[in-house]
């Protein structure tokens, strides 16, 4: 395949390229081991500084409270991870806000803020399991006034630093002033969405950037969304320059695509068929894996030619993204074959797409 793309499409004059994880462990023991345990965060914070060192622009850790994942002390892991690197911007991906206080969210993220000297963000969402609810004391009849009374209250912290407040869900604030404050003028605030109608509208009418989580079928699907975002936005009157939309992905890069599908394949069925015994979907069959990494469908899989490619392509399909970040961890992939993976999307995939017309890194 001729790699001539690049003389076709135009995109923003900046994208951000990145990485998230959520830190996957082997759960075939059916007892949690502190050694293997320790050495997968280990693996995952040279995995961080490697990132750093090829020129990716960001790396997100994810939150969830579930045996497989080692993820549930997000700003931890990543104040870790701002100490062994120098560049990288290190978000949340996602903090579940709704599960949270807010004023320890802003205080953790923060203090990692002056840890890593203005590198920190948030990517506020609700997260894609529901074990955060009942852990912390919620009950799931309340899952959009937990989400909106929480964010009002972050926004309100960010903006001010003594605030006045009373809410549902947490004891009122009178003239409480909150610290730490950021190292930056305001801690970055992203709105990490899936698929309602809703939450678009309500990114654009609060003008947050968007962080929009697509892990199957076609990706084109979400731009009457993107648009809805991006009316509200404009019709709400705020300034362009924070108009921003990321996709989060699955992916994973290889010297060759074939290679890259034989690698990833057998450990996303895994896991993918195991949530789906919890969700109610069919198991996982080679006929949808290659739907789902096809030209149209959401995972970005392949060589560097082929996975540049393919992030034009989403990026186009969307009316344009300022950030792509890959998740890779979920597919039982070894450290080696990620490191190797994160060094090409640095030196290989990433120069290709900076070299398309009017854009730039």
């Amino acid at each position: 395949m001729q790699f001539c793309v690049f003389e076709r499409h135009k995109l923003h004059n900046i994208m951000e390229i990145g990485l998230d994880s959520f830190i996957a462990k082997d759960v075939a023991s059916k007892v949690s081991n502190g050694i293997d345990d320790a050495k997968a965060i280990s693996e995952q914070l040279e995995r961080i500084r490697l990132a750093d060192e090829v020129g990716l622009d960001i790396f997100g850790i994810g939150e969830h409270h579930r045996r497989e994942f080692l993820d549930s002390a997000t700003a931890v892991i990543l104040a870790a991870a701002a100490a062994v690197t120098k560049k990288i911007r290190l978000t949340s991906a996602v903090t579940v806000l709704s599960a949270a206080d807010p004023v320890r969210v802003f205080q953790e993220f923060a203090t990692l803020d002056l840890i890593s000297r203005g590198r920190a963000e948030i990517i506020a969402g609700r997260g894609s399991f529901i074990e955060a609810f009942p852990l912390f004391g919620y009950t799931l009849d309340d899952y959009e006034a937990l989400y909106e009374e929480k964010l009002s209250l972050l926004l309100r912290i960010s903006q001010n630093e003594k605030v006045t407040w009373r809410g549902q869900f947490r004891p009122q604030l009178n003239d409480v002033g909150i610290y730490p404050r950021p190292f930056q003028p305001a801690l970055p605030v992203w709105i990490g969405v899936g698929g309602t109608p809703a939450s678009f509208q309500r990114a654009g009418m609060l003008g947050l950037p968007l962080a929009v989580a697509v892990i199957g079928g076609q990706t084109r699907r979400f731009r009457p969304l993107i648009d809805l975002y991006r009316e509200t936005y404009r019709a709400a009157g705020h300034p362009p320059a924070n108009r921003k939309v990321a996709l989060h992905s699955l992916g994973y890069v290889a010297a060759d695509t074939a290679l890259a599908m034989e690698q990833y394949y057998p450990g996303y069925a895994e896991v993918f068929t195991r949530i789906g015994r919890e969700r109610g979907w069919p198991p996982v069959t080679r006929q949808h894996f290659d739907a789902v990494t096809g030209p149209e469908g959401a995972i970005i899989i392949g060589n560097p030619e082929t996975v540049a490619e393919k992030i034009l392509r989403h990026s186009e399909a969307l009316g344009g993204i300022d950030r792509v970040t890959f998740q890779m961890d979920n597919a039982g992939l070894t450290h080696m074959q990620m490191m190797k993976s994160i060094e090409l999307l640095g030196t290989k995939v990433a120069p290709l797409i900076e070299s398309t017309p009017e854009f730039k890194r």
